[in-house]
């Protein structure tokens, strides 16, 4: 680095570039600290040596302006390659012949603050800056740069550009000017793959700071609302939020689409809503949160554009490909509605995994959309013997991103017996996934760690498929040590599927095999004869904070937890799946779990179901809230039917509830676990189910 670079890293380093609105997001997101050391290493107030090396290969430039009445605006300047230039540092020339039927034209006078994107949709490299022009003419002007950064090349679609007239040429270009969105409009927006979006603060020191930034996805990304509004989903990024904060801030943006084979540029005006919680989000695959744009002006500008593209081979960004799309997710909120009655679904496909474990692929019957599962959650199961029904839950061994749910099941008793003797295109009914025994990918101060037991493997695996999926679109890799037993080796399921995410982990994730009984030709590389407890736990785990995840038949469960606790490892840090009584018994501290303790009723009490209109009376000796709901033909969630899941949390909206068992989970005031409570002494009980 020259010296003159080197005086201007160490200024680049005296303050945070950061405004409040962009560290609102990084706080809401949990990376403000981390943000903080990143925003002074990568924001500069000046040009690279690679950057000024990079401007000039590039045949055109987005720039975001201000107009003179405070909206902000994007547009586009081309020009053959060189006609970007940065004779020092501070300064980028833009030689391009100016136009006055763009409405971004108003901001770009001399004095006036810009955003500018320098992207390749070549090789997809991009680079932001910001600034003020310095020099202004028909010909072109000049840029000080206040502000510049790399941006890494996700969600940029390849493409290649031609040139069909001089771009130095003036034209006058047919414009059409409108307060809402026409049939034109509303053609290049819904096939639109790209388009790029201006907006600006005015900082506490008065200077105002104009930015421009590039969003992509699959074709239609963009959603046109019934109002005429444009719904946008905001994937994962660098976390700066430059644009997001400066919504917060100021909401108001500026789009430009281009039509890249008629050249036409369509450039849009409006206020922004910010939208960081939402079904929506959950129900579109690799969303974060949502903006929405109410269009306030409109500018189409036609044949604006002397560039013309053609989509590359395999052009579409591999990142783009991993986000869903509004039509998906309209499907899947559709499937959500129905989340609380039983759906029908086909065996599609069958794999033996094991000597004993076997996994089953189903697919919806109705043909409608998934509900998304959580990863680690487990699906209620109704299974038809004969005249009756048999209910299990069993885990689903496979991610949200996978678009289907499978159950790996061991054999061993009725149940499992069943599915193991079906064939492809039975079916099973099923409610929606639930369960609390879940992780998250974005994790960034703990590592993780899996233990489990025979088919305890199947919630982890699960998560294992998640955390390296997240990882692949994030770029954010939560390391995981895999710790998992067997009691011989044939018995071990899913070895090949567990190292091909090891190999996609790339160095995040560990698969530590662990075997009861030596094999005749002794053991593979990873494998150790024995069992899980502390003594390999600490063989293996370099001194650091991790959390726990274990899964496995209740005695390993607690002999693991116990030996965890005594390691003081903190109870909070522990997760574990929980089915059934014989579940995880927790050093639950006196009073740490507060219930009510009211007396359990000795007379019969009239209970409402009121969220399906069905009344029950319930007795002494009927057993469960739970059990009840299901003799009067209710499908309520439930996990472990001992009050250590949560998953059959219920609000109370009339009368009390008596617990006939200590729970581990917390209900919260206001609810119930009925699947270890009956009605308490005193009025009519309604519940919300």
């Amino acid at each position: 680095m020259s010296d003159r670079n080197a005086q201007l890293e160490n200024v680049s380093a005296l303050s945070s570039p950061w405004h409040e609105g962009e560290l609102e997001l990084q706080r809401h997101a949990g990376v403000a600290d981390q943000m903080d050391t990143v925003g002074r290493k990568f924001v500069r107030h000046f040009l690279l040596d690679q950057h000024r090396e990079f401007y000039p290969l590039l045949p055109f430039i987005v720039i975001g302006a201000v107009d003179g009445e405070g909206m902000p605006w994007a547009t586009i300047r081309s020009g053959q390659p060189g006609f970007l230039h940065s004779p020092d540092p501070l300064t980028l020339d833009i030689n391009a012949v100016s136009d006055t039927s763009d409405p971004a034209q108003a901001g770009m006078k001399e004095g006036d603050p810009v955003g500018l994107l320098g992207i390749d949709l070549v090789t997809r490299r991009r680079n932001r800056m910001n600034g003020l022009i310095t020099r202004q003419s028909n010909e072109g002007f000049s840029v000080s740069v206040e502000d510049s950064f790399g941006n890494c090349p996700r969600y940029i679609q390849n493409r290649h550009f031609a040139f069909v007239r001089d771009p130095l040429q003036q034209t006058s270009s047919a414009v059409d000017v409108s307060d809402r969105l026409d049939a034109d409009a509303r053609r290049i927006i819904s096939t639109a793959d790209t388009f790029f979006v201006a907006s600006y603060v005015d900082r506490p020191d008065e200077k105002r700071q104009v930015d421009i930034s590039h969003r992509g996805g699959r074709a239609g990304f963009v959603r046109i609302d019934d109002d005429g509004g444009l719904t946008v989903p905001d994937f994962n990024g660098n976390l700066f939020f430059n644009t997001l904060g400066n919504f917060l801030v100021n909401p108001l943006a500026g789009l430009v689409f281009f039509d890249a084979v008629t050249g036409d540029v369509l450039q849009i005006a409006g206020t922004v809503e910010l939208i960081l919680e939402s079904p929506e989000i959950t129900a579109f695959e690799g969303a974060e949160r949502l903006w929405r744009v109410m269009p306030t002006k409109v500018v189409r500008r036609r044949d604006a554009l002397p560039l013309r593209w053609t989509f590359a081979d395999d052009g579409m960004s591999p990142s783009s490909l991993m986000t869903g799309s509004w039509t998906d997710a309209e499907a899947r909120l559709q499937a959500a509605a129905k989340a609380k009655t039983w759906r029908n679904f086909r065996i599609g496909r069958i794999v033996d995994e094991s000597t004993t474990i076997r996994s089953l692929h189903l697919e919806p019957a109705d043909g409608e959309a998934l509900i998304p599962h959580l990863s680690g959650q487990h699906l209620p199961v109704k299974i038809a013997d004969g005249g009756v029904f048999i209910r299990r839950s069993y885990t689903i061994s496979s991610a949200p991103s996978d678009g289907y749910y499978r159950i790996s099941v061991k054999r061993e008793g009725k149940a499992s017996n069943l599915l193991h003797g079906m064939q492809i295109g039975d079916e099973i009914s099923a409610l929606a996934p639930t369960g609390a025994f879940t992780i998250d990918p974005m994790e960034r101060s703990r590592h993780a760690v899996f233990i489990a037991a025979g088919i305890g493997v199947t919630p982890l695996l699960s998560m294992l498929r998640h955390l390296v999926h997240e990882g692949d679109r994030t770029r954010h890799r939560r390391p995981v040590w895999f710790f998992r037993s067997s009691h011989r080796r044939q018995e071990r399921a899913f070895d090949q599927e567990i190292d091909e995410l090891v190999a996609r982990g790339n160095g995040s994730v560990r698969d530590i095999r662990v075997v009861g009984q030596s094999e005749e030709d002794g053991l593979e590389s990873r494998e150790t004869l024995g069992r899980i407890n502390m003594d390999l736990l600490k063989a293996h785990l370099p001194f650091d904070d991790y959390d726990f995840y274990l899964c496995g038949p209740p005695s390993f469960m607690q002999s693991v937890y116990d030996g965890l606790l005594k390691l003081n490892v903190a109870d909070e840090r522990i997760h574990a799946e929980a089915f059934g009584p014989s579940g995880l018994k927790r050093d639950v501290k006196d009073g740490s779990i507060k219930v009510n303790s009211a007396q359990p009723a000795s007379e019969p009490v009239r209970v409402i179901f009121a969220g399906s209109t069905k009344e029950a009376r319930w007795k002494p000796g009927d057993g469960s809230l739970l059990e009840l709901a299901e003799q009067r033909g209710l499908s309520p969630a439930f996990g472990c039917r001992a009050g250590h899941c949560g998953d059959c949390k219920a609000a109370i909206i009339k009368g009390q509830v008596s617990y006939f068992s200590q729970p581990a989970y917390d209900p919260g005031v206001g609810h119930a676990l009925i699947c270890c409570s009956v009605p308490a002494t005193g009025s009519d009980l309604h519940l919300d189910i």
